[in-house]
């Protein structure tokens, strides 16, 4: 089992319903869910911040904000 955990639960991630823990039977869906979900919250949410995935251990996935965009 993975978890694909969100870093910090600003108010555009809670908005949209996006649960902080989401666990997958396998790491390559785990992955692939959290680039996903990663890329979705740069493009549609309030667009001031870029998302990536970061691997805290081999059972835990974590999309962080990387830098605030420049606005």
């Amino acid at each position: 089992m993975v978890d694909v955990k969100i870093a910090k639960m600003c108010g555009c991630v809670k908005r949209n319903g996006i649960p902080e823990v989401q666990s997958f039977e396998n790491p390559e869906d785990a992955l692939k869910s959290a680039n996903e979900l990663a890329k979705e919250m740069t493009e549609k949410f309030c667009k001031k911040h870029i998302f990536s995935v970061a691997q805290n251990s081999q059972d835990e996935l974590v999309i962080i904000e990387v830098e605030p965009t420049l606005k």
